[in-house]
Formats: C-alpha cells, structure tokens, sequence
C-alpha cells in the first residue's frame, strides 16, 4: 500500500510541478503574442499585461509549493490541495460565462474541465484520506 501512496503522491506532485512550470512562462508566453491567448486565467478573467506578469509566477508558486509538500509528504499539502480543488470549479465556472473567442469550444472545455476537476480534487480527497500519513 505504501508502494501506491508514494505513486499516487508522486504522480500528484509531477502534474502540479508541471502546471506551476505552465504558470510561471505565461508572462514570457503572452510577451511572444500579447493578442494569443497565453494569460494565467484568474477567477475567470484570462489576464494580460502586469496583472498576468505578477500573478502567474505567484500562483506558479502556489502550485510549486503544493507540488513540493506532495512530493515530501508534508501536512501542508492538504489545505493546499483543498483550496485549489475549491478554486478550480469556481474559475471554469466564471470562465464559462464570458470565454474569449479563441477559446476552444464546447469539447475542449468540457474535456479540460473534466481533467481539471478530476486532478484538483482527486488531489484534494487523496491527501485528505491520506492526511494522518503526512509529516
């Protein structure tokens, strides 16, 4: 079982190391093409210019430190995990109110949402049941 755990974390902490890597070139990204759609997507609104420079790195390193305590086993890891599994519904729900035009469709979304969400808060209940084995 412990063999498993150790799986689950690690796979856990990869995919959220890779979407903190995703955040932190955003800015670099969107620099490249200012009209694309590279822009850290915050509570809905894809953001552009200062507000995407600054916070993309900082939830960059929001998701590096989620990725970090999972990878380490660390207790820390779970409120992280559950307030990201609470924000990532909540910003796919606000950008489907007002997507961009480029946004890929009603497949994509449904497809990202669903990975999305299965991710976050899989992550989320995982370190939650897991919680008493963290240090």
């Amino acid at each position: 079982m412990a063999d498993r755990r150790d799986l689950v974390l690690r796979t856990l902490a990869v995919l959220m190391a890779l979407l903190a890597v995703s955040n932190f070139i955003k800015p670099i990204g969107q620099a490249f093409d200012p009209g694309g759609s590279a822009g850290l997507v915050f509570f809905g609104t894809r953001l552009h210019g200062l507000a995407n420079a600054v916070l993309a790195p900082l939830f960059g390193l929001f998701l590096a430190v989620y990725a970090w305590a999972a990878w380490n086993r660390r207790a820390i890891a779970v409120p992280i995990a559950v307030a990201y599994a609470v924000y990532v519904p909540l910003n796919l729900i606000l950008f489907s109110l007002h997507p961009p035009p480029n946004s890929g469709g009603p497949v994509f979304a449904t497809l990202y949402a669903l990975v999305a969400i299965a991710v976050s808060g899989g992550g989320a209940l995982y370190l939650r049941a897991h919680r008493d084995a963290l240090g």
